[in-house]
């Protein structure tokens, strides 16, 4: 075969693989049926969060939802991965995030608590996520007001924002704004990823907290990319730390390799390599006990990635709200996340005009009209006759 032969079979193949970006339909449906899914699950996680209900049996309804909801789609196409993209995890009050605790491990929820839920799901690797917070009071004052607010305003600040050639530092920059106006702080260590197929954390991030010994690239948003948008406030130090907590959410780090010694170990890597080979899973999902033991010596050589359950300072209030966002021709989408009743917020901390011009700003691009569009066309044909 002469090598223009071989450079037409490249190029063939080439054409062959489907586009895998918001430039192909195909993609968009499966974004938004996992949109559609982890919305579902959420209303449904919401319902569960009564006075007493334990946290691990609403993590666990979280996930069956996710699974079953997943296999009731593209029924047909057998080798089609879909399910969760990131484990129902339910935090409450101090608690930061990551809590998905194991059946003896669990809490029960209280009058007063604040509960934050963060899930994600995936069809085909096409990965919608989505985090909110709920107080189980019927009225909501002071700092928990002040929190709940501030990170809800700042998640919709930045989602107006998020537009082609915005840079991630404006969308940092508003967000601290937002947190001023409230008088708490976003959380240290956050980042908003750009995602792509079976990836929940690309390279282009937003930081949330800018500080002197985290910096991330500069990089402008641009048209058919997917976002996490990411919001954490805290009426802390939002310097959060790690506790007695059991961390059971991990991820395959999928660069690293290692002969495993115990038997525990092997079992679970084996697991993870068939059924989570790239996204995020916890420990309830494989057999307890040798996940408990199995997961350290893979841990210890870097075969998985840790989310550690982590903690602000006692009494102090965090809020967590978190949606995807689709960067379309006709605009950014949000595609992920429940509308916040802000009435029933009492908050005594007012926003700025800038941001409350901002948050009246439509995510849609402007149509041109469609006469300024002809008269344009006119002139361009009477100056081409000139």
């Amino acid at each position: 075969m002469s090598s223009d032969e071989e450079d037409m079979d490249v190029d063939t193949e080439e054409e062959q693989q489907p586009v895998q970006d918001l430039t192909n339909s195909d993609v968009i449906t499966k974004y938004k049926m996992a949109s559609e899914i982890a919305n579902r699950t959420l209303q449904g996680v919401l319902s569960q969060c009564t006075l007493g209900a334990k946290v691990v049996e609403i993590c666990q309804f979280g996930d069956t939802v996710v699974e079953r909801q997943c296999d009731a789609v593209f029924k047909k196409d057998k080798k089609m991965e879909k399910g969760l993209a990131f484990p129902t995890c339910v935090s409450i009050n101090e608690c930061v995030c990551h809590f998905s605790p194991l059946t003896n491990e669990s809490v029960e929820l209280k009058d007063g608590d604040v509960v934050k839920i963060d899930l994600g799901v995936h069809i085909d690797g096409y990965i919608a996520v989505v985090a909110h917070t709920l107080v189980l009071s019927a009225e909501v004052t002071g700092a928990t007001a002040d929190v709940v607010l501030a990170a809800y305003t700042a998640a919709e600040v930045a989602l107006k924002s998020i537009k082609v050639g915005t840079k991630n530092s404006e969308i940092s920059s508003v967000i601290d704004k937002v947190a001023e106006a409230y008088g708490v702080k976003p959380l240290q260590g956050v980042l908003m990823h750009q995602m792509k197929r079976f990836v929940i954390d690309g390279n282009n991030a937003v930081l949330l907290r800018e500080e002197a010994d985290q910096k991330v690239e500069e990089f402008e948003f641009e048209a058919n990319q997917v976002y996490t948008v990411d919001v954490v406030m805290t009426t802390g130090e939002g310097k959060p730390i790690e506790r007695d907590a059991r961390t059971t959410v991990f991820k395959r780090a999928v660069d690293q390799t290692y002969r495993l010694k115990m038997k525990a170990s092997r079992y679970v890597f084996n697991e993870v390599n068939k059924r989570f080979p790239t996204l995020p899973f916890t420990i309830r999902a494989l057999d307890e006990r040798q996940g408990r033991m199995g997961v350290v010596e893979c841990v210890k050589h870097d075969l998985l990635a840790p989310y550690p359950v982590l903690y602000e300072k006692p009494g102090v209030g965090v809020a967590h709200f978190k949606f995807t966002v689709l960067m379309l021709p006709g605009g950014t989408a949000k595609v992920t996340g429940i509308a916040v009743d802000t009435a029933t917020f009492k908050s005594d901390k007012t926003i700025s005009d800038e941001i409350t011009a901002l948050l009246k700003t439509s995510t849609k691009k402007k149509k041109k009209k469609k006469k300024k569009a002809a008269a344009a066309a006119g002139e361009a044909d009477a100056a081409m006759k000139d």
